[in-house]
């Protein structure tokens, strides 16, 4: 059975490593989990840093992701909120949903904001994405390969191959990752 990760909605604000980590969740890698507190954060930032995107297409996105992964949204986490400690207050639902969820992983691009000595008593660890993916890829490499090649086949507009998926990625911080699968 998969392990469930929580993602936090600095890793779903890229937009490869979200299409990335959706996939590895929808295929059963994982059990991908988020919250509609974590998708406010992400497209609301989106919106903010990048008007040149249409408001409606991210809405839809918004919409699309939650129809991607059955039983992706977390919810009832909010009674959980004040009594974790973090050294950011504001980060305390994405553990919060993990604790609901029963996950194992928090992937996160801020892991000093979910120190280990913080998450133990939760059976929680937080991963960077770069980790996390390396981690799936010694776990089953030619599945988590299979879904960078379903991201160059989508990419129609224009269209893209693997090695622009992969440079995608890489700039998305998936360094040791991306060397992993071009090795």
């Amino acid at each position: 059975m998969p392990f469930i990760v929580v993602y936090d909605a600095n890793v779903l604000y890229p937009s490869s490593l979200r299409d990335l980590l959706i996939r590895v969740g929808q295929v059963g890698l994982v059990r991908a989990k988020w919250t509609d507190e974590v998708l406010d954060e992400t497209f609301r930032n989106l919106k903010r840093n990048r008007p040149d995107l249409d408001e409606g297409r991210l809405d839809r996105t918004r919409q699309l992701m939650n129809l991607s992964i059955r039983d992706v949204l977390v919810t009832g986490y909010e009674p959980l909120i004040p009594i974790l400690e973090l050294p950011d207050p504001d980060d305390r639902h994405v553990l919060a949903a993990a604790i609901k969820a029963g996950a194992q992983v928090i992937v996160t691009h801020n892991i000093r904001d979910f120190p280990a000595t913080k998450l133990e008593s939760w059976s929680v660890l937080a991963e960077d994405p770069d980790e996390f993916v390396l981690g799936l890829i010694d776990l089953d490499r030619q599945a988590v390969y299979a879904q960078v090649q379903r991201m160059a086949d989508a990419w129609k507009n224009p269209p893209g191959s693997v090695d622009d998926v992969l440079t995608s990625l890489e700039r998305d911080g998936l360094v040791g990752s991306v060397a992993a699968l071009r090795g």
